[in-house]
């Protein structure tokens, strides 16, 4: 503002219209006189992602794809929590993802580029403004692996917490088992919610479903786990998909209930969602679990000690549900 010969106070007027308002256009922000609206205008723009679609659920769910400045495209999702009347975004870190996750279709598209501090944050602020809804939770759950991109996620989350004002405790980071950003972030010791993507008791099953479990197999995340929690003193999300005769079974209820001994944890139980026989390398033969062996191994693990929640389906009729995310309309 001093360049521009403006009082340095109109930073603080910007500031909050574009990090707590969440405005995105100029001539809206009415306590800034209109010629110094018009010179913003004609020297500055807001953000650079532009919405090339945005998609609506039968259960209210809003996916929304980003073409970025490089041509390059991108996927948040905002979900409605009816039975709290609260609003959660997921935010994408990465175009795409390196880690490829049998059941995942972001990771059939490869790893393109990790997104900038303002192109992760810029896509809470948009859905903020076009929503026109209160969103007060963030989770780090879409395309990308989060804690590949650190460097740029951890400002993120700073930027989002001190100027768009979503609390720390209301951000969840997900990660599929980076184990040495899960030592690098616990030396952050951050409020927030670490959600780890484990869907198998053991290493057999998990590299098959996990490439990333040959370079960090459960004997190396499993220490990396329990120190996060002794640094920063905050429960896990333990993030387990259930495929039908492949995890789901009850002695694997039972494996898992004994590797999660003495971690503070909660498990997320998620049913799989199809992802697009289209893309390169789907799979073919992985099945929704039956309702009765997702009730049967959340009470079995329930049974060790830990609470046990099955995660609700949102935005599976427009890819928007965990592990669809594919760029596609």
């Amino acid at each position: 503002m001093g360049r521009l010969g403006e009082p340095a106070f109109r930073a603080e007027q910007l500031y909050h219209w574009l990090y707590v308002r969440c405005e995105r256009d100029w001539d809206s922000m009415t306590n800034l006189a209109k010629p110094f609206r018009q010179r913003l205008a004609d020297t500055c723009a807001i953000g650079t992602l532009t919405p090339d679609t945005i998609q609506q659920s039968q259960d209210g769910t809003r996916k929304y794809l980003f073409r970025l400045s490089d041509g390059q495209v991108v996927e948040s999702v905002l979900m409605h929590f009816q039975e709290r009347d609260t609003y959660a975004v997921c935010l994408s870190t990465q175009v795409g993802c390196a880690v490829d996750c049998s059941f995942c279709a972001t990771g059939k598209l490869g790893f393109k580029r990790n997104l900038s501090v303002s192109e992760i944050v810029e896509q809470y602020l948009f859905v903020q403004h076009e929503s026109e809804k209160e969103v007060r939770n963030v989770v780090f759950m879409g395309q990308g692996e989060p804690l590949l991109n650190l460097p740029n996620v951890l400002p993120a989350v700073h930027l989002l917490n001190e100027a768009a004002e979503v609390g720390m405790r209301r951000m969840t980071i997900s990660t599929s088992g980076i184990v040495p950003q899960i030592y690098t972030l616990a030396q952050e010791a951050l409020p927030i919610t670490l959600a780890v993507s484990l869907h198998a008791p053991n290493d057999a099953i998990r590299g098959q479903l996990m490439p990333i479990n040959r370079k960090w197999p459960l004997a190396e995340l499993m220490p990396a786990l329990h120190h996060y929690v002794e640094k920063t003193h905050r429960r896990l999300t333990i993030e387990y998909i259930l495929i039908d005769g492949l995890n789901d079974q009850a002695a694997q209820a039972r494996e898992l209930g004994k590797l999660l001994h003495g971690l503070r944890c909660n498990v997320n139980l998620i049913p799989y969602n199809p992802i697009h026989q289209q893309l390169p390398g789907a799979p073919m033969d992985y099945r929704r679990s039956r309702p009765s062996a997702v009730d049967r191994f959340r009470q079995i693990v329930s049974d060790y000690g830990k609470k046990v929640t099955v995660r609700l389906e949102r935005g599976a009729d427009i890819d928007a549900a965990c592990g669809q995310l594919a760029n596609r309309l």
